[in-house]
């Protein structure tokens, strides 16, 4: 075996061996404690790290503001140079040390409890000074670090997971449902699949309708002369309620077929009937994964009596972007 492989192997497995271990000696009390302090925090969460600590420290900050729990990195060398100022006395600080002697941490730790702020320590080292200061430890226990321990590696990775767990418990406590999501996360393919199916479908005139007996020539000619031009015609029977779907493959292959009088035939005659839809009250994530799974461009929004209310075409997806 290549021993450079063989060495990013041993370091992958290392760090496997840290989270597992995490996992099984997570103690339930202090973590609960935690989740509770942060869900009831009227300010903000401020994470603060040094070093390695400090870049995990950022993202934990990052992941909880992205699920619903307002925070800010702080970083502790700043801190007792000014930055100070933005801790107030209703937050929660989280601060990340292995060791808990970081020298700018513990200089820190004096101001935010004269501050009144909450401390929470997550760190390997619970005899340490930052322990000793906190109101609650999240205990990593002794970590061996991958590659001989010169650079912080399963500390960081075991800090990262345990941020990740507490962020995603909090989430959850808040009852913080995907659809929030979307307030957080308006761009991008989450933010698109966030999204109601309403929100993006399209709609009024441009929902190329047409019933069971117009004739294919007639549907081609809702089918191009709606805006967008969605290459499908949702029909409707005599009550209003989807009752197929006729597109420009149809067209092609009844084409091909040698269809008679191909043009002059009613659609119902030739139309995919009792197509996939979707509500209108549907995420965009499931509409996509419907499209998808089913191999089909156009798919007919519907109410809750099964009447058209605007169709939704894959590239719709594909191209949305917000304000």
């Amino acid at each position: 075996m290549d021993t450079k492989v063989g060495l990013a192997r041993e370091v992958i497995l290392q760090e496997a061996r840290t989270l597992q271990s995490l996992a099984e000696r997570l103690e339930e009390e202090p973590f609960s404690r935690a989740v509770d302090l942060i869900v009831g925090c009227k300010g903000r969460v401020v994470v603060s790290g040094m070093g390695k600590a400090g870049l995990i420290a950022r993202k934990i900050s990052a992941t909880l503001s992205s699920t619903g729990t307002p925070s800010l990195y702080l970083h502790p060398a700043e801190a007792v140079h000014g930055d100070l100022g933005r801790v107030l006395e209703e937050d929660v600080v989280l601060i990340l040390s292995n060791s808990g002697e970081t020298e700018e941490v513990v200089r820190l730790l004096d101001p935010v409890k004269r501050i009144g702020a909450a401390l929470i320590a997550l760190t390997g080292n619970r005899d340490s000074t930052l322990a000793r200061w906190a109101d609650l430890v999240l205990d990593l226990g002794t970590i061996d670090e991958a590659g001989g321990g010169f650079a912080p590696t399963a500390s960081t990775t075991a800090m990262l997971a345990m941020g990740d767990a507490l962020a995603l418990a909090v989430q959850k406590e808040r009852n913080f449902a995907p659809e929030d999501l979307i307030r957080f996360h308006p761009g991008g393919f989450l933010g698109r699949s966030l999204l109601k199916v309403k929100e993006i479908m399209r709609s009024g005139k441009k929902t190329p309708l047409v019933r069971e007996e117009d004739s294919v020539k007639d549907v081609v000619l809702v089918m191009t002369t709606t805006p967008g031009r969605p290459g499908a015609a949702i029909v409707v029977d005599g009550a209003g309620r989807l009752s197929g779907i006729f597109t420009d493959g149809d067209l092609r292959r009844r084409l091909l077929e040698g269809s008679p009088s191909l043009l002059e035939r009613p659609v119902r005659e030739v139309m995919t009937r009792d197509p996939k839809r979707i509500l209108q009250d549907k995420l965009v994530s499931e509409a996509h994964r419907v499209l998808r799974n089913n191999r089909i461009d156009q798919i007919p929004v519907v109410d809750e009596e099964d009447r058209p209310v605007g169709i939704l075409d894959v590239q719709d997806i594909l191209d949305f972007k917000t304000p």
